[in-house]
């Protein structure tokens, strides 16, 4: 379990408390068990070893626990308290960031979310954009997930460098920055979505903080 102060409600009591229940769900995406309903076709009792106890909670059990936990409206405040002690432990990582963009496909019938463009298929579906935040080996700090579709420099600008300005750790003082005009706080790198040398100038003049676009696909003809 996390080290960090703040973690979300407890669920009512019960046999089951919140470490059983959250090592369960970790233990789950682990072995590939993508919904609760597939618990019904596993042996109680052996995954119940694996919490220390005789067996797991049933689904109608599991289920009311985890609507619990979600119900409660603490699950974005404990995310941003993990990416703050993951940033804070890992504060050398933290300095240079890079930003992506996935679409997720949406292909149920429940809602109509807006249709944007998948390059992998050619094709314009409906479904969310996941904006991930990674350090420079590409483990992720947090995740801002949207069926909106701003874009990448939009989600920039209102949700990821506001949040990062308040979240990443060593952050030079105003004195130093001023005293050195080449000092940023952190350095932001993402694709092309986001270029643009007006936002570029426009983040660097008000909060120090630069931007680099990666160049790929180089290719060198070296002459005989």
């Amino acid at each position: 379990m996390s080290k960090t102060t703040f973690s979300p409600a407890a669920p009512p009591d019960g046999f089951y408390g919140l470490l059983q229940i959250v090592l369960l769900l970790g233990l789950m995406a682990l072995a590939r068990i993508k919904s609760i309903e597939q618990l019904r076709y596993t042996t109680p009792g052996e995954w119940g070893k694996l919490l220390g106890l005789d067996r797991i909670p049933e689904v109608r059990i599991l289920r009311e626990k985890v609507k619990y936990l979600a119900d409660e409206g603490q699950i974005s405040a404990w995310e941003a308290a993990l990416s703050q002690e993951w940033m804070a432990n890992e504060s050398e990582s933290a300095g240079m960031l890079y930003v992506d963009g996935h679409m997720r496909a949406y292909y149920g019938s429940q809602t109509k979310l807006p249709r944007r463009y998948v390059a992998r298929q050619r094709l314009c579906l409906r479904g969310m954009t996941d904006y991930w935040v990674n350090d420079q080996l590409g483990r992720p700090f947090f995740v801002i997930s949207t069926p909106f579709t701003s874009g990448l420099l939009a989600m920039l600008r209102n949700e990821i460098v506001p949040r990062l300005l308040n979240d990443v750790p060593g952050q030079p003082s105003a004195e130093q920055l001023e005293t050195n005009p080449y000092w940023h706080r952190f350095v932001l790198i993402f694709d092309r979505e986001g270029y643009s040398p007006i936002y570029f100038k426009e983040v660097w003049d008000n909060h120090r903080v630069a931007c680099q676009r990666p160049i790929i696909n180089i290719r060198v003809k070296i002459g005989r």
